[in-house]
């Protein structure tokens, strides 16, 4: 696990809540590595544009983050025309129940990456970024299903972003709250903590065409039950 640190640029720079700032990169990678979807945010349009965010699938190799698409789409389009993205992974760990509404609040993971995304053009090169975002998804895949045609791969735009300008945030803990609430006269009845948030796989649900002889391959089955694990530990 790498140990080097990242690099805050003025609009990487977490200034709201700086204290839960994480320095280092294997932080950035954790969050990332751990999340499935992400949040593609860019300007498009004419003049100033509009702001647009997109849900899509992704992956990472290295320091560098996959997304993909479809060529037709304007807003990929968009993205791989040189426009500044910004790219967020954000994990829900619980909610944070306080004494006090206004210190209510939420245990979280969250990355952000800003950058200029470049578009892979090179037939070996898209390839090999859709098999990290495959394998991200759904693990195996890659060397179980087919591989995209000719036709499919001319059809999907495939963006790599670099994870050089990066941010990281995690909350983590028990809510934090005024000292008069803690006054036992005050709000002795109140309850306050933390309510863990949990995902799990379900049972895999076949394919209606599916013949019945078909098993399940090990690389479904073998996924873990909990694909979040919240982080106990407190920071004040």
């Amino acid at each position: 696990m790498t140990t080097q640190t990242l690099s805050p640029t003025t609009r990487s720079t977490i200034r709201r809540g700086k204290e839960r700032a994480q320095a280092d990169r294997s932080a950035l990678y954790a969050v990332l590595d751990a999340g499935l979807i992400c949040h593609l945010a860019f300007v498009a349009g004419p003049g100033a544009g509009a702001p647009v965010v997109i849900p899509t699938g992704y992956g990472r190799d290295g320091d560098t983050l996959y997304v993909h698409g479809s060529t037709g789409a304007a807003s990929l389009r968009a993205a791989a025309a040189g426009a500044e993205v910004c790219v967020n992974v954000t994990l829900l760990d619980g909610i944070v129940y306080s004494r006090a509404v206004f210190h209510h609040s939420v245990n979280y993971r969250s990355a952000t990456v800003h950058g200029v995304a470049r578009q892979l053009t090179d037939r070996d090169a898209k390839l090999a970024a859709l098999a990290v975002i495959t394998n991200h998804l759904a693990p195996g895949s890659w060397d179980y299903a087919r591989e995209p045609s000719k036709q499919e791969l001319a059809k999907t735009a495939v963006l790599a972003l670099d994870l050089g300008e990066a941010a990281v945030k995690v909350r983590t803990g028990p809510p934090v709250e005024d000292a008069d609430d803690l006054v036992p006269e005050r709000n002795g009845e109140t309850w306050a903590g933390v309510l863990p948030l949990c995902h799990t796989w379900g049972e895999p649900l076949p394919c209606p065409e599916l013949p019945r002889d078909v098993e399940v391959p090990g690389h479904v089955t073998a996924r873990p039950g909990p694909y979040r694990q919240e982080t106990r530990d407190s920071d004040g």
